[in-house]
């Protein structure tokens, strides 16, 4: 077999020394440019330049360097088809073999505070992608490798066969291609974004987005639809996707949508906290001073619709929790982690899936990390595009506008009232007290019958409302609905404002003698 010739030219040096070193050993002739080259060098290694191979110095500060017959030839040469070969060898060009490059840093440097459009420009790569695209067109004859992460199973191939596989090198080409589609989406990103005064549009010109594909479904939202779970290509700390299953059957696509939302909702709390979903709302959300009481105060909120839910908790399932969760039937359980005890309680019901997901680690504001940045939803023949309803609502931000102010227990509980609110389908009313739901009421056409079907679901699992606090999703148009939820036993309401008859709403609260505050935000959830 005649002599490898590998290509190495990387922006990100990680590994690459240590690559070249066992390259080497394994007889293959080392190729270089500019800094990457003066390593290999400084190393001891046996490197030619790509100026002396081809003959051809470096120019333009560096813009030209790869760009010529010699590399792209030797990239792209069909070693099964002689007509080729004999063209190279009456030009002299050398076959290239394997080709190591990873681009200038494009999406680090744009990300980087002040960052300059100049700056921008000359981190777009122009040599690299010519040759990773060339060598990636013809990968049934070249190996390329644009991360770090793959030196070490190409080595692997190297040492026991002399050669890479036809899988591998096709693997390869998937990645290579990959990886230029992401880094002109970047670049196409940034530039359509930019703006006539230097700023950046969040919206840019022409949106493109790269997902990786986790895993197939077995089916839709339906029996008859198909369907697949992709992630971003740099997923969030303490995102659904970066979680665990640990047992249970594969997930539905149902039960990803539902998981979602139980664990964006259940790390809104900094307490102890469970959430528990039905159909993409909460049946049951409370606080308590440990897994197991926040289960216990969620679970009585609607037992009914929590047959067969999806459950989170943020905080480490233990024995005592297991052991009362256990006791329903439950589709999906996540948590930061499981203890022994509770791993060994559902052991035996071996169809619940057990998710273990990291918690985000935390910061100012910890409930805002490792959530979506922008939100979409799929049109015909379009997207909408928005950034994502992360409103973080304080206490400092209330409006009081009633006669009556809120105790501090009826305030406390007006918090917990709307952040669960940010979770329930339009139109939401939701009922609280002492850190737990009440009554929900989600996805109406009419407030009003929203806030009858969570007195009523209130009612049919023995809790009173006598007290409660309530918080609605947009504004009460009318008094009407503040009726209702007053005639219940609400003795204090969290609403947006902002209606045209706010005065009247709030006449309304100062009649009934409740306290009512204005939250200044609405979460419509469609």
């Amino acid at each position: 077999m005649s002599q490898l010739t590998a290509l190495i030219s990387v922006s990100d040096k990680t590994g690459i020394l240590e690559f070249a070193r066992e390259l080497h050993a394994l007889n293959v002739r080392l190729l270089s440019t500019g800094g990457t080259a003066k390593l290999l060098a400084d190393a001891g290694l046996p490197v030619t330049e790509v100026a002396e191979h081809t003959g051809f110095p470096e120019m333009l500060d560096g813009r030209v360097k790869t760009l010529h017959p010699k590399i792209h030839g030797g990239l792209l040469a069909r070693r099964d088809l002689p007509e080729h070969m004999a063209a190279a060898a009456l030009h002299g060009i050398a076959m290239i073999d394997i080709l190591a490059v990873n681009l200038y840093p494009f999406e680090a440097t744009v990300a980087k505070p002040g960052c300059t459009l100049e700056d921008a420009i000359e981190n777009i790569d122009i040599g690299g992608p010519a040759m990773v695209r060339s060598a990636a067109k013809n990968w049934k004859d070249v190996t390329v490798l644009t991360d770090a992460g793959q030196y070490a199973g190409v080595l692997a191939e190297l040492k026991s066969a002399g050669k890479t596989s036809d899988k591998t090198r096709f693997a390869c080409s998937v990645a290579a291609f990959n990886r230029i589609a992401q880094y002109d989406a970047a670049i196409s990103n940034y530039l359509s974004a930019r703006q006539d005064d230097g700023s950046l549009s969040e919206y840019p010109g022409q949106m493109n987005s790269c997902f990786v594909k986790v895993q197939d479904l077995r089916y839709g939202e339906n029996s008859h639809q198909s369907a697949a779970l992709y992630r971003d290509l740099f997923p969030a700390p303490g995102s659904l996707v970066t979680g665990k299953q640990l047992q249970g059957k594969e997930l539905s696509y149902n039960n990803i949508a539902d998981a979602d939302a139980a664990w964006e909702c259940v790390k809104a709390f900094e307490a102890p906290a469970c959430v528990i979903i039905k159909h993409a709302n909460p049946c049951g959300v409370a606080v308590g001073a440990d897994a197991a009481e926040a289960y216990g105060k969620a679970f009585k909120t609607d037992p009914t619709s929590a047959f067969g839910g999806i459950i989170a908790f943020n905080r480490p399932v233990d024995g005592a929790a297991a052991q009362l969760v256990s006791k329903q039937f439950v589709e999906v359980l996540m948590a930061p982690a499981f203890t022994e005890e509770a791993r060994a309680i559902f052991a035996g019901k071996v169809n619940v899936r057990l998710l273990e997901i990291a918690l985000p680690p935390g910061g100012d504001t910890p409930w805002l990390q490792g959530r979506n940045a922008m939100d979409s939803k799929r049109v015909g023949s379009g997207i909408l595009l928005q950034t994502a309803d992360n409103h973080f609502l304080k206490a400092a931000d209330l409006k009081v506008v009633t006669t009556k102010q809120p105790t501090a227990q009826e305030l406390q509980d007006l918090l917990f009232a709307w952040t669960v609110a940010q979770y329930v389908k339009s139109n939401a009313i939701v009922f609280c007290a002492g850190g737990m739901t009440l009554g929900v009421g989600a996805g109406q056409m009419s407030r009003i019958d929203s806030a009858r079907i969570a007195s009523i679901k209130a009612e049919n699992a023995g809790l009173t409302l006598k007290g409660s606090a309530v918080a609605s999703d947009a504004f009460f148009p009318f008094r009407d609905g503040l009726d209702v939820v007053v005639d219940a036993g609400a003795t204090s309401v969290i609403q947006p404002g902002g209606s045209m008859r706010d005065d009247e709403v709030i006449a309304a609260a100062n009649e009934r003698g409740i306290a009512m505050v204005f939250s200044g935000v609405r979460h419509f959830r469609h």
